[in-house]
């Protein structure tokens, strides 16, 4: 009786640092200088929760127990230390996206299994073997019959909210790879529709609460991962940085709902921060485009826009050598990092020519947006990791107005960011969005592959401006052409 005791408070305290290190690992993330060590404070948090877990669950289990929880663990670090080794930078907002699925899919296997034990929980108690019953099903057996209600709420909105996430991650995961087209599908009726599967899903779980067997809740995981399934797939492409946000809030309100269903404290806790950080920055993200966020995760409820206004002109090419000569004569350079710096991986060698630059005097900052790269933070975890220095790293509140004094800018495979007609056009996709102001500057040079549009297929009006150059090419290899002239 006391070694349990003991082992229970072990457990408790276990939980409560591996929870205080996962909020010190949220808050640290949110400085670039720090988030090295936030990091670490994650892995020891999670490695201490795996531990307390295992520990907890061990009490009536015999070697077998061990063997299966062993191989498990050892399966699945050999699953995420390939992946981690594999997968590129650019791919970092489908990977978040994907590993948010196996979240959702947890949720709904977990309220499954949970009702299979309570059957055989009350199947004991009704027969009088309740005692011979351990695990999950022992916790089960003592609950009363309110308590027993409040589980099945907990279930159903378990798979409920894991069945969205699993599909809707998948689908986004398919649009941020490439494998899905990113225009929004827009079905007739759409949000009837999903009106009709949602209240559909809560008949469902009124039916399970009131005896219903476990067709119910399967009923709910098909309906909801339909609604998943929808609601992506009406999401445009512009919109996705929010939809892997929102997608990660998902994920952590589906663990939250398991951890009330296992009895779990820490669970609770880590799928309330990640549902409520993931929500909060959604609501960010949302704020920076000036996007409605009902409107965007809705699917475009109520955000319906006019059609774009055509641009007029010719986009007039530049060479390396002349963005050098720029460049040489400039006193002060902004460089803006958009996604196909990613995908070229050519931060080192905007490092390089960042380094040269300042050797030489000149004043060379970055312009960071918010949604830049797919996925908050992304370019600055690029920067950081070719070594740029974090204070000339600035954010589009901080550096907007320094543009009608630059002499320079730089953009490296960006474009909705930068695109003019977020204030000039409103019959715009992207009307009212904030975006850089790079037009204001006395040179505007844009690396870029081609001639297409960007990630959301909008036409930018910045390329045909009179002090607007494009510097057409693969971005490593443009700025690998551009430091050779400037040596």
């Amino acid at each position: 009786m006391i070694e349990g005791l003991i082992s229970e408070g072990l457990i408790g305290a276990a939980y409560v640092v591996a929870a205080v290190l996962f909020i010190l690992a949220l808050g640290g993330l949110s400085n670039q200088e720090k988030a090295k060590r936030a990091i670490w404070y994650g892995i020891v948090g999670m490695t201490l929760a795996v531990a307390a877990t295992i520990a907890a669950t061990s009490t009536a289990a015999g070697v077998g127990h061990y063997i299966l929880i062993g191989a498990m663990v050892v399966i699945g670090g050999i699953v995420g230390w390939i992946v981690a080794k594999r997968v590129q930078m650019t791919q970092m907002p489908e990977l978040v996206a994907g590993f948010h699925s196996l979240v959702g899919l947890a949720a709904v296997i977990i309220g499954i299994n949970a009702d299979l034990e309570m059957k055989r929980a009350m199947a004991a108690k009704a027969a009088g073997t309740a005692g011979d019953l351990a695990g999950f099903a022992a916790t089960i057996a003592k609950k009363t019959p309110i308590e027993i209600s409040i589980l099945k709420v907990e279930l159903f909105l378990g798979i409920l909210i894991g069945a969205i996430t699993f599909t809707g991650s998948i689908i986004a995961y398919g649009k941020l790879a490439g494998k899905l087209s990113s225009a929004a599908l827009t079905l007739p009726g759409r949000h009837l529709l999903n009106l009709v599967a949602i209240i559909a899903c809560f008949a469902l779980g009124w039916l399970y609460l009131d005896g219903a067997g476990l067709w119910t809740m399967l009923l709910v995981a098909i309906i909801a991962g339909a609604i998943g399934c929808h609601l992506i797939l009406a999401i445009g492409g512009a919109d996705m940085p929010v939809v892997v946000s929102m997608l990660n809030s998902y994920s952590g309100w589906a663990a939250a709902a398991i951890g009330f269903t296992l009895g779990n404290d820490l669970l609770i806790v880590t799928g309330a921060l990640v549902g409520s950080s993931g929500a909060i920055l959604s609501y960010i993200m949302c704020r920076g485009m000036n996007r409605s966020f009902v409107s965007v995760i809705l699917g475009g409820w109520g955000g319906e826009s006019t059609s774009a206004e055509a641009v007029d002109g010719e986009m007039i090419e530049a060479d390396a050598d002349a963005v050098a000569s720029s460049l040489q004569d400039a006193d002060s350079v902004i460089i803006v990092p958009g996604y196909g710096m990613a995908v070229a991986q050519a931060q080192g060698a905007v490092s390089e020519l960042t380094k040269k630059l300042r050797s030489q005097g000149k004043s060379v900052r970055f312009a960071i947006h918010p949604v830049a790269g797919r996925l908050p933070g992304h370019m600055n975890v690029l920067l950081a990791e070719a070594k740029v220095p974090y204070d000339i790293v600035l954010e589009m509140e901080e550096i907007n107005e320094d543009f009608p004094s630059t002499d320079v800018v730089i953009v490296i495979g960006a474009n909705d960011i930068v695109n003019p007609a977020a204030q000039d056009d409103p019959g715009s996709p992207i009307a009212g969005m904030p975006v850089l102001e790079v037009w204001k500057s006395r040179h505007v040079f844009v690396c870029k592959r081609g001639r297409g549009t960007g990630y959301s297929g909008i036409e930018n009006p910045l390329f045909f401006k009179d002090n607007t150059r494009m510097f057409y090419g693969d971005a490593k290899a443009s700025m690998d052409a551009l430091l050779k002239q400037l040596d």
